[in-house]
């Protein structure tokens, strides 16, 4: 078993710094104000050998009230969760009350507390450390997390009996599904449903999740990794540079999914910025699933009037699979997973190329290609060139001047005969290149311009 270290502190003591030196990652988000991480986040770190576990956690012991509740009670499941608490404090700021609080009831945990004194650079050290003593806490290391000063050290020295393993590269395993949309349409409260456990911070407020949170879990045997997104804005109203940050760890949380639920406001309507965020996972090639939220208390009138502006709206992209759910009251839920494992499997199946060119075949003989410059497009072969999204290379003479319709009437058949539901396809059309087109061009025959003559003149009649 790997240790479990949780980083516990006020806000704004360097917990996410020094989580992302320990994990040699940029997974928490860092900024110069205190209450920028809400939830857990967890991390697999490694020094000198030495395999744990690190948990990134919000500020405790100042003003709990509102949203602050809900981040105490995350924090407060780390501590229970971990063999070793890494109580950090602030060198600059000296020793508050709340430090004072927060030591105490650490102490009631009954947890291996190790005080970490951060921010140790640019002031008197044994005058920072000396107030500290007061906290009576027998285990006590200087660092500055932001440059990685006595960070190993301290690991060394904390999980000396820790035995020395071999790296282990930990393989994600099962469906990665990012969860996204606009602010306060109930992301983390469907996540927290799926989970089956208050996870992520949940509070009625727009921006309470600022981090992308992935969560690995089980369900009926079988495995996911679940990513609580921030919501995204129009870019008119992002402002905060902290903002900026976690939106661009939601569009990496969209290119890194392999399906994408888009949770959508059932009293809002669907609103320009939850098709951009839709036309964005579209264009990432990911499996895109609509979840309609707060369903729940709709009229038939107000629920016939957004099925029709879906219908209307969406005309462009029907293969999307669409669920109304209710997710505080669980209400359409489960539902979600059987969509979720067929987009999957639509996302990341493999065809022969033999079927590919039979289909091709089938789709000529049904409806042939059109003429282009006096000539007709041919179709020779095609075959499979990727996943997510599924990619299908066509081969042929004059493929690149295929119009859009009929490139539509591919789509649709492709979709059709392989069951490729919900999400998009990529036709590329690719034509080979003429033998003779660097050959010079050689004078004809008096023989054959007779020829020629013949045959031109048959046609005619």
């Amino acid at each position: 078993m790997r240790p479990v270290i949780a980083l516990v502190g006020r806000p704004n003591v360097g917990k996410s710094t020094l989580f992302n030196q320990l994990t040699r990652t940029r997974n928490a988000l860092v900024a110069d104000f205190p209450g920028l991480t809400r939830d857990r986040l967890y991390g697999d770190a490694s020094v000198e050998g030495r395999q744990f576990i690190v948990i990134d956690t919000g500020g405790l012991g100042e003003g709990e009230a509102g949203v602050e509740v809900t981040m105490a009670e995350q924090s407060r499941l780390a501590i229970a969760e971990s063999q070793i608490v890494f109580f950090m404090v602030d060198a600059r700021a000296g020793l508050t009350a709340a430090d004072q609080s927060l030591a105490h009831e650490l102490r009631l945990s009954q947890k291996r507390i190790v005080l970490v004194i951060n921010k140790i650079d640019g002031v008197d050290e044994h005058t920072a450390v000396a107030e500290f003593f007061a906290l009576g806490l027998p285990e006590h290391f200087t660092i500055a997390a932001s440059h990685g000063r006595g960070v190993f050290q301290l690991i060394s020295e904390v999980l000396a009996d820790v035995p020395e393993t071999e790296a282990v590269v930990q393989e994600e395993k099962g469906i990665r599904i990012a969860i996204v949309g606009r602010p306060n349409v109930g992301k983390s409260t469907l996540v927290n449903r799926m989970l089956g456990e208050d996870r992520v911070v949940v509070f009625d407020s727009p921006g309470t999740t600022r981090d992308a949170i992935a969560i690995p879990f089980e369900r009926h045997g079988k495995a996911y990794t679940l990513v609580d997104t921030a919501g995204i804005r129009r870019r008119g109203k992002v402002e905060a540079l902290v903002e900026k940050f976690s939106i661009v760890k939601t569009l990496q949380a969209i290119k890194e999914a392999q399906v994408v639920v888009l949770v959508l406001d059932a009293r809002e309507g669907l609103v320009d910025q939850d098709l951009h965020l839709l036309g964005y996972a579209l264009e990432a090639g990911r499996a895109l699933i609509l979840a309609i939220n707060k369903w729940d208390g709709m009229s038939d009138y107000e629920r016939q009037r957004l099925r029709d502006e879906l219908d209307r709206r969406l005309d462009f992209a029907r293969f999307i699979k669409i669920h109304f759910i209710s997710a505080r009251h669980g209400t359409g839920v489960g539902e979600l997973y059987p969509s979720i494992h067929r987009a999957f499997a639509a996302a990341s199946c493999r065809v022969a190329a033999s079927e590919v060119t039979g289909l091709l075949e089938e789709a000529v003989k049904m409806h042939q290609p059109p003429l282009v410059g006096g000539r007709r497009i041919k179709f020779r072969y095609g075959h499979m060139g990727g996943n997510f999204p599924p990619t299908f290379i066509i081969h042929g003479n004059q493929t690149a001047d295929t119009p859009a319709a009929y490139r539509r009437f591919l789509e649709n058949l492709f979709r059709k005969t392989f069951k490729l539901e919900a999400t998009p396809i990529r036709l590329e059309f690719r034509t080979g290149d003429n033998p003779f087109k660097d050959k010079p061009k050689q004078e004809l025959t008096t023989r054959q311009v007779r020829k020629k003559r013949r045959l031109l003149q048959f046609v005619k009649r």
